[in-house]
């Protein structure tokens, strides 16, 4: 395990809801059911939003920096982030636009003026807080190519990282600095370590956040507008995401302006977001969904930002700030489904509930929408205002979307990889069509590959966000991206599904090897592989994700073929099962240097050879589906 439990294990074991028992009347007391039903035309369609085939006007920024002056212009008064120096502390903070504005270009002022570090690559690590934000905001508009990198990852991994980045800038946060710290020697690239919501002053390469935020703003009194002039190339490679971990096998995703901020108008098309609008973060920061339509999009649109200080205060938090919008991951909001559920159940209000959705649902489809006062006390016991869930990084199942549109929240689900920075396609809130993963962004193309008879192949994407080439890998990123003969670059997304007549996308499986959990985290079988080459006792190795009956989550599993010459000159003779438990024993040692998402909880002994291409690779597919296994 890493020092941090790691997100998955945190949605498990996610707390419950601290709700209200729910004491709804029953039907014939409902005032709100109270209607003159002989005076609606029952052959009235529900008026429609948008009319079939239009959408929201869409916005066109290039560049991050022109999405800030404009946000900065029009709403810089307005309350943008609300976050608490201590999870325990009993009210969030309010930090304004305009707060947030002056403190992106202190920051960006000191990093570039002071330090001269002017397009370097600053690595950003911690769990979410307003300095993380300030950190992303003021690299993006001028001050270097930011790195946002998985508080989550063990000492080896983070030193990994920031090599291969050949970062100069490390903002961290406090709850990590002994990682940091532990590896600082072996870091020579890195020039300054700044240790967020610290007042430090410079020693050697460390120094406090707010330290050089005070550096920054004297140089501003001083007429210092050098950090503002910078002039943002809107194609220039601005930040830079890891897939995995990092070892030599992780891929470095290269992302620009252009790319960021075509995810803001991609979104504007589909979905209305306005000042009024409330986010509740609790995806991590460093995943491009979040720092992209967590951040990014509520940054151009004048709403705010609620920060979760963690899943054991999720209920307090959404009560406190009263949120109109959460983007999860599918445990998180499964979660949620399964708490609202419960405290039904224990209400015994379940039948009722049910009962009042169909109803409900009938009066919507006739125009008269009253689920809000209906539904009142389930809304307040998650802060009263939501209107909008947002689904991604992974499948969910299609009863909880329907389950919160019932309830009268418009369930969205968006679609994309990291590739993709990360928007390809989002279910626009005038056709919500649950059990889609979206509706192709504007200007964009996903097509299938090589469809079979049911119309399913490999989703082949087209986009404006589509990044700019995989790090310092022109191989790598030539076996995702093909051009096709008018020069449109189309990525090879590994997704299997299809596409219907009104561009809507249907994810069914996966040919790639990746493994992505239940809360999106993407794991890399040829990593874990990497790993278990150096152990002598295992002659040849595949790992998979296995599907179990029952569970929702892919169990990481290593099907191996035993060395046993190796295992015989080292033990001795030993049966099956003895040699079963020589090799997860070293099995369990290679999972000491993953991070614990990663680690490998099952192992198969595989039965005779594995199946094989002409080139000697395995086919992991049929592998997987025909391949016996001894033990």
């Amino acid at each position: 395990m890493s020092r941090d439990v790691n997100m998955l294990n945190h949605y498990k074991k996610m707390p419950d809801l601290k709700l209200e028992k729910i004491k709804m009347e029953d039907i014939e007391n409902i005032e709100e059911l109270k209607i003159d039903y002989s005076k609606i035309n029952t052959k009235k369609e529900r008026k429609e939003k948008i009319k079939k085939g239009e959408h929201y006007p869409e916005t066109h920024y290039e560049t991050i920096k022109e999405i800030y002056l404009h946000t900065m212009k029009f709403f810089s008064n307005e309350v943008f982030i609300l976050d608490k120096d201590n999870p325990k502390d009993e009210k969030f903070k309010e930090y304004t636009f305009r707060k947030f504005g002056n403190d992106v270009e202190a920051l960006g002022t000191a990093l570039t003026k002071k330090y001269n570090m002017k397009n370097k690559r600053i690595v950003i690590i911690g769990e979410n807080q307003y300095d993380w934000y300030v950190s992303y905001m003021a690299t993006l508009i001028g001050a270097g190519i930011a790195v946002p990198v998985d508080k989550e990852l063990p000492e080896n991994e983070i030193e990994n990282v920031l090599n291969r980045a050949n970062a100069s800038v490390v903002i961290y946060s406090p709850n990590i600095k002994d990682r940091i710290v532990s590896i600082m020697d072996k870091v020579p690239c890195v020039k300054y370590f700044i240790q967020m919501k610290s007042n430090d002053t410079l020693e050697g390469r460390n120094i406090g956040f707010n330290t050089v935020l005070k550096e920054g703003r004297k140089l501003i009194e001083n007429d210092d507008t050098s950090f503002l002039n910078i002039n943002i190339d809107p194609d220039e490679f601005k930040a830079l995401f890891f897939t995995s971990g990092t070892t030599a096998n992780s891929k470095g995703v290269m992302v620009n302006n252009r790319q960021l901020a075509n995810n803001v108008n991609a979104v504007s098309a589909y979905v209305k977001i306005d000042e009024n609008d409330r986010f509740f973060s609790v995806l991590p920061l460093h995943h491009t969904y979040e720092s992209s339509i967590g951040f990014l999009l509520p940054f151009a649109t004048g709403s705010s930002i609620a920060v979760c200080q963690g899943l054991r205060y999720i209920s307090d938090n959404l009560k406190e700030t009263k949120p109109s919008i959460i983007i999860g991951v599918p445990l998180l909001l499964e979660n949620l489904y399964k708490n609202i559920m419960k405290n039904i159940r224990k209400s015994k209000k379940e039948k009722l509930v049910s009962s009042m959705m169909q109803i409900t649902n009938i009066l919507k489809n006739f125009g008269i929408d009253i689920k809000k006062k209906v539904f009142k006390e389930i809304y307040d016991g998650i802060g009263g205002n939501l209107r909008l869930v947002v689904s991604a990084a992974a499948p969910i199942d299609k009863k909880i979307g329907k389950w919160f549109s019932d309830l009268g929240v418009n369930f969205l689900q968006g679609y994309g990889l990291t590739e993709t920075s990360p928007i390809s396609a989002v279910t626009p809130d005038y056709d919500t069509r649950v059990g889609s993963a979206g509706k192709t962004i504007l200007n964009g193309k996903v097509k299938v590959d090589n469809p079979d008879e049911n119309g399913e192949g490999e989703l082949l994407i087209s986009t404006n966000t589509l990044m700019i080439g995989y790090y310092e890998d022109e191989a790598a990123t030539n076996e995702v991206i093909e051009y096709d003969k008018e020069g449109r670059r189309w990525f090879r997304s590994g997704d299997i599904g299809y596409v219907d007549k009104d561009d809507y996308i249907y994810v069914t499986g996966r040919i790639k090897n990746v493994i992505v959990t239940q809360n999106g985290k993407n794991i890399f079988p040829e990593e874990l592989e990497l790993l278990l080459s150096s152990v002598e006792e295992i002659e040849e190795c595949m790992v998979y994700g296995k599907e179990v009956e029952g569970e929702k989550e892919l169990i990481v599993t290593c099907r191996a073929i035993p060395n046993y010459e190796k295992i015989k000159e080292i033990y001795g003779d030993k049966n099956d099962e003895e040699i079963y438990e020589i090799i997860w024993n070293q099995i369990k040692n290679v999972n000491k240097k993953v991070t614990s998402y990663k680690a490998i909880k099952k192992l198969e002994i595989k039965d005779g050879e594995f199946i094989k291409t002409t080139t000697k690779k395995i086919k992991r597919f049929v592998e997987i589906k025909e391949g016996k296994v001894k033990i």
